[in-house]
């Protein structure tokens, strides 16, 4: 079963790259006179026009152009900080918890609905301002505070939604299997459910980062005792080294970073020289999440999730994986519903409504946040 879909995702890979590779002549041109440069962010849009106008239809002008605009932050509170003081402060900036607003607000309505997707489903104790849809409003840098740690971490507000569906419970071992450059970590540590928090990512630079944010944002002791480890292991091997050991999994994978590919040179993506990379990547994906997902205990739960709008990337591997790890392992996987995560947070953000499986926000110049995309999953056996 699992051929025909590495078939089918290889005829879509074929897809993703439209730009020719120029021959080499019996001369040497001299590009850089010769050729206008083109860069990487131009080849990432000339990309995204052609694969996400199919994808999204007449929905894509308003994806693209919110892209190509300036993204919207949310301020997630440090619980390690005088968080109540720091809300406080927040608030009179005119923004908003959305995150607490809108769990409130989904108690208080007397919807049927509700029973089937009860507010234990949510990561707890996690805080993150935003302003309102429309206002383009900036939150200051944050400051050290009074107890030694920053404030706030600044980040793109979606990213914690898929932090909000893992679902943590106090006592729960956690593990990041790819958590570079380390917000999604930091959210973690915020519920204070983690007994005991694995982070890992392969980049050791990038580790480096990650151990930055966490040293300006979580006490020394935490730090330093039991309950936090880093790690730069190969992610895919994961299963293999510690194999059904924990009872939440993050499987936030490396992708094409749309809003990033779209603004910036550095790292990007879309450079030629990293083209066969980048068709790899949905391999690489299938590859992560199945270590995830054989990292995870029978019974507990793993959130996959990217930051691109691609369904190469998004849908097409949760389903690929479930059915490799069927085939291969008699493992069953079942993807658990977060339909009521649109409902929730409708007043935050825009949501696409015809994902196969899996939730996806996509950026509007009304809410600028994403994309992210979100699957959560149970592994059964």
């Amino acid at each position: 079963m699992a051929t025909p879909i590495l078939r089918g995702a290889r005829e879509l890979l074929k897809l993703v790259d439209f730009t020719p590779v120029p021959r080499r002549h019996r001369f040497k041109k001299k590009w850089a006179t010769t050729e206008p440069k083109f860069p990487a962010s131009r080849l990432a849009l000339q990309n995204f026009d052609m694969t996400y106008s199919v994808q999204f239809g007449d929905l894509w002008p308003s994806i693209r152009v919110s892209l190509l605009s300036e993204q919207k932050y949310g301020a997630l509170v440090n619980n390690f900080a005088a968080w109540d003081n720091v809300s406080a402060k927040l608030k009179r900036l005119s923004a908003k918890d959305f995150v607490n607003e809108a769990i409130s607000q989904w108690k208080l309505e007397p919807e049927s609905g509700h029973s089937a997707t009860p507010s234990p489903g949510f990561s707890p104790n996690l805080r993150c301002f935003t302003f309102s849809k429309g206002d383009v409003s900036r939150f200051p840098p944050a400051r050290l505070g009074s107890l030694g740690v920053m404030d706030y971490y600044l980040m793109d507000a979606a990213s914690l939604l898929p932090v909000l569906a893992l679902g943590l419970h106090p006592g729960d071992t956690v593990l990041d299997l790819c958590a570079a450059p380390g917000g999604k970590t930091l959210a973690l540590l915020q519920t204070g459910c983690c007994r005991n928090l694995a982070a890992n990512d392969l980049s050791t630079s990038r580790t480096g980062r990650l151990q930055k944010v966490l040293y300006s944002y979580v006490p020394q002791e935490i730090r330093e005792g039991n309950q936090v480890r880093i790690t730069s292991w190969d992610g895919r091997k994961w299963g293999e080294v510690e194999g059904d050991t924990y009872d939440r999994v993050l499987v936030d994978v490396p992708c094409t970073t749309d809003r990033h590919s779209l603004h910036e040179e550095e790292n990007n993506i879309f450079q030629r020289s990293r083209k066969k990379e980048r068709q790899m990547l949905p391999m690489l994906q299938v590859q992560l999440l199945a270590a995830g997902l054989l990292a995870t205990k029978p019974g507990g739960h793993v959130v996959y999730s990217t930051c691109s709008l691609s369904h190469l990337q998004n849908e097409y591997v949760v389903q690929g994986t479930i059915e490799l790890l069927a085939n291969q392992y008699s493992i069953k996987v079942q993807v658990e519903d977060l339909s009521y995560f649109r409902k929730v947070f409708m007043d935050t953000f825009y949501f696409f409504s015809s994902c196969q499986v899996g939730e996806l926000v996509v950026p509007n110049l009304l809410a600028n946040f994403g994309p992210m995309y979100f699957c959560k999953m149970r592994r059964l056996t």
